[in-house]
């Protein structure tokens, strides 16, 4: 589905943000399915007046199966800035999931090392370093029950590939639909229940504060969370 009006949730002359659907690829990928940049570059182009297309930048990313917030930069001073203002990790993100499973602590901290496997596109935890490993830290919190499914508030420290989706599997509690970490069974709809549902930051030009908001999806299911 093109990107229209309704999918944006922030924009000015250096930035623009989309709700990421579920499914949706954020670029180009060996399956050839048209990626989330490309449709916001055509949607800039139409509503500009652009026809030479126009600058996108990527500045992060988020996993075929998860929806929510994701952050283009659309000046080449924008993206070198926001680079930055990630690898400083100077940017807060707050993720809902959704679990099966009740945790055993109602908040705590996860460290792991994780190991990717590319071929196979999964990843491994540790409890300790190992060669290849790659530190990983997040913040939990239960917030909410509701017909025996759990919320879960996650704010990541760190920004590893399938970091949340393996971490909380790690407490036995994979996320719902993600049955390549531990759940049951997977959706027919291609989506996991793990939501990026705020991203907060300085902007790198206005040196404002920025909080970008991204309400849950209408599936029938997540809305029913919209309200914790």
């Amino acid at each position: 589905m093109p990107v229209t009006d309704k999918d944006v949730l922030y924009e000015d002359n250096h930035l623009i943000a989309v709700l990421k659907r579920a499914g949706d690829i954020v670029q180009i990928d060996e399956t050839g399915d048209e990626p989330l940049d490309e449709q916001v570059k055509k949607y800039l182009a139409k509503k500009y007046n652009k026809p030479n297309s126009a600058f996108l930048g990527v500045v992060h990313r988020l996993d075929r199966p998860v929806s929510g917030v994701i952050l283009f930069a659309k000046t080449s001073k924008a993206l070198e800035r926001m680079n930055a203002v990630f690898k400083n990790r100077e940017v807060k993100k707050t993720y809902w999931a959704i679990v099966r499973n009740k945790p055993a602590k109602a908040s705590g901290t996860l460290v792991h090392w994780l190991v990717k496997n590319p071929q196979k596109n999964i990843v491994t935890p540790h409890n300790v370093e190992v060669p290849g490993s790659q530190r990983s830290e997040l913040s939990y919190r239960l917030i909410g029950e509701l017909g025996g499914y759990y919320l879960i508030e996650v704010d990541p420290l760190t920004g590893r590939s399938h970091q949340i989706r393996v971490q909380l599997s790690t407490l036995g509690c994979p996320i719902v639909g993600d049955n390549k970490y531990g759940y049951p069974r997977g959706s027919r709809k291609g989506s996991i229940c793990l939501h990026a549902r705020r991203l907060q930051f300085i902007h790198p030009v206005k040196k404002e504060p920025v909080n970008i908001f991204a309400k849950l999806p209408v599936d029938g299911f997540w809305e029913r969370f919209e309200n914790f």
